[in-house]
């Protein structure tokens, strides 16, 4: 099964609210999720999440959309030599 880290929209209508989750690949934006990592909301620019349980998802071989990857760099979460 192969899992990637994305995000998962949650809010209302105009109201854009995101999860950050393990799922897998195939079942990611909708389906259900692995494990919850954090939050990013994109109206008041403010991102929660736990580096270590990301880079522990990424060591067992998960892989982080491009969405997921420019939030955590953006914030300065994450160095780029960490996630690669």
């Amino acid at each position: 099964m192969a899992t990637k880290i994305g995000l998962r929209r949650m809010g209302t209508k105009k109201v854009p609210f995101y999860r950050i989750v393990v799922a897998d690949s195939r079942s990611l934006s909708r389906g259900k999720f692995i494990d919850q990592l954090g939050w990013y909301d994109p109206r008041q620019k403010k991102v929660e999440v736990d580096k270590e349980k990301i880079l522990g998802w990424i060591s067992k071989g998960a892989e982080l959309t491009n969405s997921v990857k420019k939030v955590l760099v953006n914030f300065s979460i994450v160095s780029l030599h960490e996630i690669s």
